[in-house]
């Protein structure tokens, strides 16, 4: 378990690192952009969920922000095959 959550967190860094990048592309996707800001506020209102539950919620929601993250990642990919 403290494997799949050191992995889950780096996923997430990684994501919202892709995402800032998005951002700091400008408003040429605004799509894309908008798309982007709802992966991470779902990402914040899971982690809301499961620091309100004590993080028992058997995984899934852990599950859920790495499924999140691969999203934030092929948003970003999107936005880099657009620009080209």
């Amino acid at each position: 378990m403290k494997n799949f959550k050191f992995f889950a967190g780096m996923v997430l860094g990684g994501a919202l690192a892709a995402g800032g990048m998005l951002v700091a592309q400008g408003p040429r996707h605004p799509n894309l952009m908008a798309a982007q800001d709802l992966v991470d506020r779902a990402m914040q209102r899971i982690t809301m969920a499961q620091q309100a539950n004590e993080f028992d919620m058997s995984g899934h929601a852990a599950h859920a922000k790495v499924l999140l993250a691969q999203a934030s990642h092929e948003i970003h990919e999107a936005a880099r095959a657009a620009n080209r």
